[in-house]
């Protein structure tokens, strides 16, 4: 059974509320698209929960802010099992 997208939204918005989780997670999470993900946080959620919508902004808004980071700390790990692998480790 589908779930309604303003219930779906508000659904969404508490998991990324509850485990201070990115999009792209909340999207596997729940088997959907992160552009679904972030519709329903950032459109509907605004008219379904307004005071929600708030404090999932922030919580995404922290996200966008280390995202660089996340980047920066993947790429260099990626590159670690590059070295090791050569290495025959």
């Amino acid at each position: 059974m589908k779930i309604p997208p303003a219930q779906r939204a508000v659904t969404l918005g508490r998991y990324i509320l509850d485990n201070r989780t990115t999009v792209r997670a909340a999207a596997k999470q729940f088997g959907i698209s992160k552009s679904t993900v972030h519709k329903d946080v950032s459109e509907r959620l605004k008219k379904e929960d307004p005071e929600l919508y708030a404090l999932v902004r922030d919580v995404l808004e922290v996200n966008k802010q280390e995202r660089h980071i996340r980047g920066g700390l993947a790429t260099r790990e990626k590159y670690r099992e590059i070295a090791k692998h050569r290495r025959g480790y």
